[in-house]
């Protein structure tokens, strides 16, 4: 099975100690197969996936929203999903 589009998002850990507080961005890759989503820690079915939306925050960037039979999940990006969104309701489509 090959992948047919790439996110990339960041993960963004907030760590306050007594001393200082430290924001640590963790970038990882979103991929889209042909019947599934996978990002770092979750992996969804195109047959639970109901929408992708986008919200733009800032200059460049926002926020991914995919939602699910389950709930909505939302991931950072920094650049446009829309290619990436475009391919998903594609392949959704398909099924």
């Amino acid at each position: 099975m090959s992948i047919i589009a790439e996110q990339p998002y960041i993960k963004i850990i907030r760590e306050v100690s007594s001393v200082k507080k430290m924001e640590i961005e963790h970038e990882r890759t979103m991929y889209l197969f042909s019947d599934k989503i996978v990002t770092e820690h979750r992996e969804f079915s195109l047959t639970d996936v109901l929408d992708l939306s986008y919200r733009k925050i800032g200059v460049a960037g926002g926020i991914l929203f995919l939602h699910t039979n389950h709930s909505v999940y939302s991931y950072t990006v920094k650049s446009s999903p829309h290619r990436f969104i475009n391919s998903c309701k594609e392949q959704i489509k398909k099924r």
